[in-house]
């Protein structure tokens, strides 16, 4: 303090403060608005991140931002799929302090991070945990609500499509601020609105009665109704989720799908075990899906998940209304579509899972 104030020539206080403020580290904190609404305080440079959250995994992926990940969430392989590997080679060594859910306060501390990425309804006490040993806590939902929905797993959603439009925006724009990948999220953000329109060009006319019926089948009976990204993702395709009557996602039961009898059944990638227990399955085998073999797995690329990803609005959705409409979209090569995205976000072309 008596160097910088010789060094200064201090005759007055308030040169003596203006010499401190300018001799001071430009280490000051900024501001983000999280996805809960909530105000966080995050340094001015960001690191080392702790992401406790599948989806912003996967966008950090696509940011080219693994340099500043030390730890994610141990349920990783199960909602990536093995084969995401290939694409993230760092998380095979990856320490996994926490899930969506929970946290091991001790291993976070381990890794020391500048901010941990958490998904909007984890726990409050798994958040105040975080919060106690002075690690920054950004919420990540992918989809604008009001502050008494955003903690919700099924949120309450009144306008779908500009929910999730203006939640996806704004959820790749935190991650990327946060993680110093503004132009690469702005990228990310206009590629994954650019086939939308191809889409809804050639759907134009389709009434409700030529609509496509669709069934999600996940594990254990779980599907998606309304108020999940899925259940767009498949109107924008141009088909009918047959359990739309049901709220967020849920388990349903064999006779709720026997009834619905849907014409098309997708599964996701990383369920592939899904697709032969329906095709050998003796209840499954009056659905019409099924009789016509129209049950498929869906690609990496096609992420029907609660919450939207850029690819799976870039490619997806188009792959989608491809195979439903394979007449209206004969001209596109998937494969051409998805190895001019990966090589853009994921630095390699696109090869599905063998």
């Amino acid at each position: 303090m008596i160097n910088i104030a010789r060094q200064c020539s201090l005759t007055h206080f308030a040169i003596l403060l203006a010499c401190l403020i300018i001799a001071a580290p430009a280490w000051a904190d900024r501001t983000v608005t999280d996805q809960l609404g909530k105000q966080v305080s995050v340094p001015d440079v960001v690191n080392r991140v702790v992401i406790l959250q599948h989806q912003t995994l996967n966008i950090a992926v696509q940011l080219d931002a693994m340099d500043k990940v030390v730890g994610v969430l141990d349920e990783w392989k199960k909602q990536l799929g093995a084969n995401y590997l290939r694409l993230a080679p760092q998380l095979a060594d990856m320490p996994m302090p926490g899930g969506l859910t929970k946290v091991n306060i001790e291993e976070l501390l381990k890794l020391k991070p500048d901010v941990a990425f958490v998904t909007n309804y984890a726990p409050a006490d798994m958040i105040s945990q975080i919060e106690a040993v002075g690690v920054p806590v950004v919420a990540i939902s992918l989809l604008a609500v009001p502050p008494q929905e955003a903690t919700k797993l099924n949120p309450s959603v009144k306008d779908e499509p500009a929910a999730y439009d203006a939640g996806f925006a704004q959820g790749i724009r935190i991650i990327a601020d946060v993680l110093d990948k503004k132009p690469q999220g702005e990228e990310l953000i206009a590629y994954a609105m650019k086939n939308r329109k191809l889409v809804a060009d050639r759907l134009a006319g389709l009434d409700e009665a030529q609509r496509v019926s669709l069934y999600m089948a996940n594990p254990d009976l779980t599907t998606y109704g309304h108020g999940k990204y899925t259940g767009l993702m498949m109107a924008k395709a141009g088909g009918r989720n047959v359990a739309d009557g049901i709220a967020g996602f849920k388990q349903v039961t064999m006779e709720d799908v026997l009834s619905w009898n849907p014409s098309v059944i997708f599964v996701q990638e990383r369920y592939p075990a899904v697709v032969d227990e329906i095709r050998k399955s003796d209840s499954w085998q009056t659905i019409d899906a099924v009789k016509n073999g129209r049950v498929y797995l869906m690609p990496e690329y096609a992420k029907a998940w609660g919450y939207p990803m850029p690819e799976a609005m870039a490619l997806g959705e188009l792959w989608m209304a491809k195979q439903l409409y394979p007449d209206r979209f004969k001209d596109i090569d998937m494969q051409t579509e998805a190895d001019a995205y990966y090589r853009k976000f994921y630095r390699t072309d696109y090869h599905a899972a063998q």
